[in-house]
C-alpha cells in the first residue's frame, strides 16, 4: 500500500527515486561538488553523501543566492537531485529548482520525520503530491 501527501507545487515535473534526508537546512553554494553531486560542506549531516538522482528532503535552504545557480548547474551536469521536498522552499531553492527543472514540492511540514533515507517516493510536483511507494 502506498501513502500520498499533498504539498504545494514549486517547480513542476514528476520524478521517482530514493530519498536522502537532511534534518538541517542546505546551502548549495560551496556545499555540493557540481561535477559529482557529492555533498562536501564540512560538519553537515550529508557530508560525503551523493545527492545525484536522489529525492532530497530537507526543511529549507539557507545561504547565498548563488545557490540557485548551483542547483541549476547540478541539473545541467546530471549530478543534481531527481526532486526536492521541503517544509518551506525559500526563493534560493525555488529559483534553482525552476531553472534546473527539478521537480519541487513544499508545504510538507513533517517531511524530514515522515521520510527516511532509502524510502522510494514518487514526486508529482505538477499535482503537488508525494507518494511513498510500497516495498515490492
Amino acid at each position: 500500500m502506498s501513502e500520498t501527501v499533498e504539498g504545494r507545487t514549486i517547480a513542476e515535473g514528476v520524478a521517482e527515486g530514493e530519498v536522502l534526508v537532511s534534518p538541517e537546512p542546505i546551502s548549495f553554494y560551496g556545499a555540493v561538488d557540481t561535477d559529482t553531486g557529492e555533498f562536501i560542506e564540512a560538519d553537515h549531516h550529508l557530508t560525503g553523501e551523493t545527492i545525484a538522482d536522489k529525492v532530497l528532503v530537507f526543511p529549507k535552504g539557507k545561504g547565498s543566492t548563488v545557490g540557485s545557480y548551483v542547483i541549476y548547474g547540478l541539473a545541467q551536469e546530471g549530478t543534481g537531485p531527481a526532486a526536492i521536498i521541503n517544509h518551506e522552499t525559500e526563493t534560493i531553492v525555488a529559483t534553482g529548482a525552476i531553472l534546473g527543472e527539478v521537480p519541487c514540492v513544499d508545504g510538507i511540514e513533517d517531511a524530514v520525520e515522515r521520510f527516511e533515507d532509502g524510502d522510494r517516493v514518487r514526486v508529482d510536483a505538477t499535482e503537488g503530491t508525494v507518494t511513498l511507494l510500497a516495498d515490492d
